[in-house]
């Protein structure tokens, strides 16, 4: 069975939704959506602190795994993907970072025109509607509102703040605005107390429209390539296998891995990977599934003097109280994510801008629950936890299909900390969260340090701790990174695949480098510029 379409989009992710929103708005092109998963429409899914029942369930997450990491003191890390309606944005913690100014100007001089800081400004600004308000940096009136988080904060948010002022780490209102650098509160991905994914945000207006397709439950199997050209993809639905046929384009919108993944299974790819599993090599580029980028995070835990949401989440009574504040007044911590505070610093003077980002949560975990994140059950003591994470990691892992099965999940080689810079800058940075903590705004709060404990002092002993305790931060990049160069990258600044006709790749794969900060706001960029650029190439 077959049928036609003017685009095909392959993943309703962060991407994906922004993409179907904005090539339906004219009413001029019809668009299919095509969704390896279900529907959003579950409360956990909607409850901003549900992501952590999320965490681990199948129905709407990939569950995939990396391969023993010798970085990570050989442990396999968990990396949950989003398999629904708004991909990712469905299931993460809905912070909204959009990454230094100068992240993307290095888009742009690395030969990719229209990508530097000037560009996306203007597309982050027509995309947000800013509960802060608009100004030269931030957008008001789009379809995207990002609430400035302001309200409803735990009462250890001014602390850690004030102990980051003590420390040299200036108070910031913005991250997304004139400055990256300083300690604040972030801003979140929430409207009216519900989860603001791409999917609420783009793809449901969409869905609207008569010229606007989306069918879930539809597992890409390959796209389909003649005479080098895209020209449909094949994908399986309720156990039968059919085709799409597109008249204009097909565009990946599966992310980092996925969409590596597909290209792959499609021929586009590592030529003796593919030659090896029986795959006809339509196009050999050994980047496609390569440079892969992501972000590294750790915890250090403390036992509080102070109450915390501990307090309030561990007993079955808080978890009622809780559960009645946010039906009965949309607030209360059932209503944010769990990182009320964080900030940008550099772990030397001597650097440009921040390499390090930090994540204030007044909450513990060191407890852990089987089968859950256990942001809904943690410790049953008073206790908070700041996180950090690597903002430009130098280490690089790759994606490869095993088999030439889409059911398969692909090999994840993360090499996570496989380089000196990035164990030299993490060393820095776990001993700045100690000095973060012996601020008296913070020590006169602190029992004891829990995580990895006060007994763990030298450097090898740092390290080895966050080589057992790190992970993922959920940020997987850069599989089919932009350039003007097949030799060193699968798309081109206008995001189309390298020698085959009628394909893009309009996800976080396809960024050049990592950025600095979450990447759920850089990929919704993506499929708002990519959406320019698609419409643009159609007059």
């Amino acid at each position: 069975m077959s049928d036609e379409t003017d685009y095909i989009i392959v993943g309703a992710g962060s991407a994906g939704c922004v993409l179907a929103d904005r090539l339906t708005a004219s009413g001029k092109h019809r668009v299919t959506v095509l969704e390896a998963g279900g529907s959003d429409r579950r409360f956990f899914v909607m409850l901003p602190l549900g992501y952590g029942k999320l965490f681990y369930d199948p129905a709407v997450n990939w569950l995939y795994k990396t391969e023993p990491d010798p970085g990570l003191a050989g442990q396999r890390d968990h990396w949950p993907r989003g398999k629904l309606l708004g991909g990712s944005s469905s299931i993460n913690a809905m912070v909204y970072i959009r990454g230094h100014r100068a992240d993307y100007d290095e888009w742009a001089a690395a030969g990719n025109p229209g990508w530097g800081w000037e560009d996306v400004l203007s597309a982050y600004k027509a995309m947000e509607d800013t509960e802060a308000g608009g100004d030269d940096f931030r957008g008001a009136g789009g379809p995207l509102f990002v609430s400035a988080n302001r309200k409803g904060l735990h009462p250890l948010v001014k602390d850690y703040i004030a102990a980051c002022d003590s420390a040299g780490l200036a108070h910031n209102a913005d991250f997304n605005g004139a400055e990256q650098e300083g300690a604040g509160t972030y801003q979140m991905t929430i409207r009216n107390a519900r989860r603001n994914s791409a999917s609420r945000a783009f793809l449901r207006p969409a869905m609207r429209r008569q010229n606007c397709r989306v069918m879930t439950g539809a597992m890409v199997t390959r796209v389909l390539i003649e005479q080098g050209r895209a020209v449909g993809v094949e994908y399986v639905q309720g156990g039968q296998t059919r085709t799409l046929r597109a008249k204009a384009e097909v565009i990946l919108s599966g992310g980092a891995i996925n969409s590596p993944q597909l290209l792959q299974l499609s021929g586009v790819g590592p030529g003796g990977l593919l030659q090896s599993l029986g795959i006809p090599v339509v196009m050999a580029n050994p980047n496609v599934g390569d440079h892969l980028s992501d972000h590294q995070g750790i915890n250090y835990s403390w036992r509080m003097k102070v109450p915390t949401y501990n307090d309030e989440l561990r007993p079955w009574w808080g978890k009622l109280i809780a559960g009645m504040k946010y039906v009965l007044a949309g607030d209360g911590p059932l209503a944010k994510s769990i990182n009320h505070g964080g900030g940008f610093f550099r772990t030397s003077p001597d650097l440009d801008r921040p390499n390090m980002q930090l994540y204030m949560q007044a909450f513990s975990t060191l407890i852990p629950r089987d089968g859950e994140r256990p942001i809904l059950t943690p410790d049953p003591f008073s206790g908070m936890s700041i996180g950090l994470s690597n903002c430009r990691p130098t280490s690089r892992g790759h994606i490869r299909i095993t088999a030439p099965d889409p059911q398969r999940h692909p090999c994840i080689t993360a090499n996570a900390f496989s380089t000196d810079h990035d164990v030299k800058e993490m060393l820095l940075a776990v001993k700045f969260l100690r000095h973060l903590a012996a601020q008296p705004a913070l020590a006169r709060l602190i029992a004891e340090e829990l995580r990895p404990g006060p007994m763990v002092t030298t450097d090898d002993a740092l390290i080895d701790d966050f080589r057992k305790r790190s992970g993922t931060v959920y940020h997987p990049s850069c599989t089919c990174r932009m350039g003007p160069d097949p030799a060193s990258s699968v798309i081109d600044a206008r995001l189309r695949v390298h020698g085959v006709a009628g394909l893009r790749v309009i996800d976080a794969s396809s960024f050049p480098n990592l950025i600095a900060g979450n990447t759920n706001a850089p990929a919704m960029m993506m499929g708002w510029k990519g959406a320019e650029l698609v419409l643009a190439d159609a007059r």
